[in-house]
């Protein structure tokens, strides 16, 4: 393996992508790999280590090549600049796929709780001016992700939005940027061209209702997108991946029946034919 931190762009040091890759013997015949971009949660204030590096090493051990994004956060994250970093992420990695040993094809995006936000958000918004503009192209489908994996996300629906979390993204926004994440969240976008999904979250989250995913998958179901939806009986909100490396000592946070997503994450991912 070796691993490798690049910073997306001088003007947003604070923005970096980490990359988890595995050499390319030749004994093992592998010559590219899928991939998968980790966008930790921390409602848009911070970012979860328990989300980062831990998730992107379960991708890896699958075989996945794996990039965690270090986006903007709180007032960095003014002007809707966490949306424009992960296209910037999606489009780095396509671009370099023969230097990281990637298949072009196959660019995934996943995201926990406000990470789950951004990763929904670039499965539409990659043709949006907001993306289109900030990174000078006339069409987004390289920043496209091939499919997205959220991870309890909140979508901003305006009856179960994170509150906070929402107003940190908008802070300085234009009016007309800020109506377009309040007034028109994440699910407000999707349409045939939207990324397929897979989704998980617990029916109990009191943090970031269950509401949310059960708008997106309407969205999805209505725009004709494919996707699967997986929803846990109980578990609070930030599981990560439920399990004693990532519950930081906290009983509640390691559910080993909710343990189980990152198998069918991993398996969506390997089975998912572009």
């Amino acid at each position: 393996m070796f691993t490798s931190i690049v910073t997306l762009d001088p003007g947003r040091p604070e923005c970096t992508l980490t990359a988890y890759i595995h050499e390319p013997f030749a004994e093992l015949n592998i010559p590219v790999r899928r991939a998968m971009i980790v966008c930790p949660g921390g409602a848009y204030q911070g970012l979860c280590e328990r989300e980062g590096e831990p998730v992107a090493l379960q991708y890896f051990a699958a075989g996945m090549n794996v990039f965690v994004l270090h986006y903007s956060i709180a007032d960095k994250a003014a002007g809707g600049a966490p949306i424009i970093e992960a296209a910037m992420a999606i489009r780095h990695v396509r671009e370099n796929a023969a230097e990281y040993h990637v298949d072009p094809a196959f660019v995934f995006i996943s995201g926990f709780s406000a990470g789950g936000h951004l990763s929904a958000c670039a499965s539409s918004f990659w043709k949006q001016p907001l993306v289109l503009d900030a990174l000078g192209l006339t069409s987004g489908e390289i920043c496209r992700p091939t499919g997205a994996v959220l991870c309890y996300p909140f979508i901003t629906d305006e009856a179960y939005r994170h509150v906070g979390s929402v107003l940190d993204i908008c802070q300085g926004l234009s009016d007309g940027a800020n109506s377009m994440l309040l007034d028109y969240p994440a699910d407000k976008y999707v349409d045939g061209e939207t990324s397929p999904a897979f989704i998980w979250h617990t029916r109990d989250d009191v943090i970031v209702p269950i509401q949310n995913t059960l708008t997106y998958a309407s969205a999805l179901v209505a725009a004709g997108v494919p996707f699967e939806y997986h929803v846990y009986p109980t578990g609070v909100h930030g599981l990560a991946l439920a399990d004693p490396e990532t519950s930081a000592g906290f009983p509640a946070l390691e559910i080993p029946e909710v343990s189980a997503w990152i198998r069918d994450a991993i398996r969506w991912c390997r089975d998912f034919k572009a």
